[in-house]
């Protein structure tokens, strides 16, 4: 594929990419792995996990970085980014609760159990907690409908969740917890 021109404006945010990518081992790792890949813009989600594995998240100088890298324009680099759920462009807490908001869980109150868990945390779905400590997630289906409903804290799927045993299990990871 041919590069495309890169006008005055790219060239700078480019070069601001490039310096702050130029002093970090996490970034000539993530080069090795683009290389790994022949620079094909087919591995974009590929790069984009491994650059996540490293950073933790995916900032808007990363993306760049991987955009140009691959030389694919940032929209599609941000597309791939958003579209899938695994991405996450904010950095996460030290701890993660996803609460399944599938049918099954749904019509069991999970929609009750992620009310608690946001008032008790103080966030909403989708946010970290100021010091970092909680990540609220939800999913769309986990694939445990038969102990609905399910919340995952820190990847331990945990069966038939109440709006008080949720508290209980996100109020130790919290400031104003016991």
């Amino acid at each position: 594929m041919k590069a495309v021109p890169i006008g005055s404006e790219k060239k700078r945010v480019v070069a601001r990419v490039m310096k702050h990518a130029s002093g970090d081992k996490r970034f000539k790792i993530l080069e090795a792995h683009i290389k790994k890949f022949q620079g094909r813009q087919d591995s974009l989600i590929e790069v984009l996990h491994k650059a996540q594995e490293l950073f933790g998240y995916l900032e808007d100088d990363l993306l760049l970085f991987v955009g140009y890298q691959l030389k694919l324009p940032p929209s599609r680099v941000y597309g791939v980014a958003t579209f899938y759920h695994f991405f996450t462009l904010k950095p996460q807490g030290a701890h993660t609760c996803v609460v399944c908001l599938g049918t099954a869980c749904y019509v069991r109150g999970a929609d009750r159990v992620l009310a608690a868990i946001e008032a008790e945390a103080k966030i909403k779905a989708g946010e970290t907690t100021p010091d970092r400590q909680l990540s609220l997630l939800t999913a769309r289906c986990i694939g445990a409908c038969g102990i609905a409903p399910a919340v995952v804290y820190d990847g331990a799927t945990v069966p038939r969740q109440t709006p008080e045993s949720a508290v209980a299990q996100v109020k130790g990871w919290l400031p104003h917890g016991p």
